[in-house]
């Protein structure tokens, strides 16, 4: 509950910073879409645009949360967009980068099968229950975050300078290294979510 300048009491207004920064975060997911998929992802240019736009959501991210929880502007709203807006930039992420061949695609299907499941049933239960990101959810998101925002970096290009072209190709590797962890991680915080869910499944009925 909050209250405001007059002294009365109710629920905080859609209309804050937290749930803007969440809406912006939703409306870039096709320009980073685009971006990355520009001329099939060959674009150096392009795709360096992207890497821009999903730091950005990356920041948004965490700056949002933040603010709503420590100016007590959670909302409805935000509790619904802000993990749907996480999700769709992230398997933008995921699809766009095995359209272009740096992801495996059933990396991409295990995951986003297991995101959007999960999402799912956190909002399906959200009145009912509340079941908190733990700490491994939240080392998953910032691994992932990593992983995603570092194989959108155009560091395979062919016209790469001779004396970036190793280094490049090594922190390609890194990325891909810090991915597998991410797809780890990924199955184990959600095996822990339906073992939670399934501790307060009374509650559900």
């Amino acid at each position: 509950m909050s209250t405001d300048s007059a002294g009365t009491t109710g629920k905080p207004s859609n209309w804050n910073l937290p749930n803007a920064l969440t809406t912006l975060r939703i409306v870039m997911v096709p320009f980073f879409g685009w971006a990355l998929l520009y001329d099939g992802g060959e674009s150096a240019t392009s795709r360096t645009i992207a890497w821009a736009l999903f730091l950005v959501a990356m920041i948004t991210d965490k700056i949002d949360g933040d603010l709503a929880r420590a100016r007590n502007l959670v909302t409805d709203f935000g509790k619904i967009a802000d993990p749907i807006a996480d999700k769709a930039i992230t398997g933008m992420a995921f699809i766009g980068l095995s359209i272009v061949g740096d992801v495996w695609w059933w990396v991409t299907i295990v995951v986003l099968l297991r995101e959007w499941s999960v999402t799912l049933l956190r909002l399906s239960v959200l009145r009912k229950v509340v079941i908190a990101a733990k700490d491994l959810g939240k080392l998953k998101t910032t691994v992932q975050a990593l992983a995603l925002g570092g194989l959108t970096l155009p560091l395979l290009d062919p016209d790469l300078p001779g004396v970036l072209e190793l280094p490049f190709q090594i922190l390609f590797y890194v990325f891909q290294a810090l991915l597998a962890v991410a797809v780890a991680l990924t199955l184990w915080s959600g095996w822990e979510f339906y073992k939670e869910l399934w501790k307060q499944r009374d509650q559900l009925r």
